[in-house]
């Protein structure tokens, strides 16, 4: 079976939400268009909208401590400028996240399904256009769906992809074979990517993107199993083009 991308996802606000398109085009050096492009600045967050730049995670809202937070969706309007958020707790929610007040509604619109006992939601923030993806370069990751079926086995339940919260699924792989692409360069279709890193995951994946429930030790499943907790890979873009669903994958070098 020849592998192909399955799935292509992005998360316009960090933690806040995702979104399926099953069309893309890719930049060099660049994450996908609208992914991470704001995040949710917590009570204590450093972050300087004086000096904005990238932050790591620990600086925002996230679903490792507000497992709720995983089961928002959203929609993107590009015309517009605009991003729709709903959530099974919540009524659906329309904003232009660069209008002050609309980003003090959307502030508002998730601390009901923000964890209390943690640091609590404050801003909205944005650092130009550098994303706030989960690495200090903008990043694509990359989920291989033999792997995650490996965990479903262990757990012996059945868990839903988008917990890893990743940009690209990809299917006809071996379990585990993204581990072997670190410092190699794959092709997706006619985009060209350098893999990176694995991904080591956090409390986030535990819970339900459906409910935002935790319903699974996903962590405690890739200790024992495979004696780590990486779900995963992030990569780079070398050679940019248009990325659709479908598009093999292969590994050139």
């Amino acid at each position: 079976m020849t592998a192909r991308v399955a799935e292509i996802w992005r998360h316009p606000i960090k933690s806040h939400g995702r979104e399926r398109i099953d069309t893309v085009k890719l930049a060099p050096g660049q994450a996908i268009p609208w992914d991470r492009r704001w995040a949710v600045a917590h009570e204590r967050s450093c972050f300087d909208p004086d000096n904005p730049r990238w932050q790591p995670c620990t600086e925002f809202s996230r679903g490792a401590k507000s497992p709720r937070l995983q089961a928002i969706q959203a929609r993107v309007d590009p015309l517009r400028g605009s991003l729709t958020l709903s959530h099974p707790d919540r009524p659906e929610i329309t904003i232009d996240p660069e209008d002050e007040g609309d980003a003090n509604r959307f502030i508002q619109w998730v601390m009901p399904i923000s964890n209390g006992n943690r640091m609590l939601p404050a801003r909205l923030v944005r650092a130009g256009d550098t994303p706030m993806t989960d690495t200090d370069f903008p990043s694509i990751s990359i989920i291989n769906l033999a792997s995650h079926r490996a965990v479903e086995a262990r757990l012996g339940q059945a868990l839903s992809p988008l917990r890893w919260r990743g940009n690209l699924l990809i299917e006809g792989l071996e379990p585990w074979a993204e581990e072997k692409w670190v410092w190699k360069t794959v092709r997706f279709g006619e985009v060209e990517m350098e893999i990176i890193e694995p991904i080591a995951r956090c409390m986030a994946t535990t819970a339900n993107p459906e409910t935002g429930e935790r319903d699974a030790d996903t962590l405690k499943a890739l200790r024992d199993g495979w004696g780590h907790q990486n779900c995963g890979v992030y990569a780079k873009v070398t050679r940019g083009g248009v990325l659709r669903e479908g598009d093999p994958v292969e590994v050139i070098g």
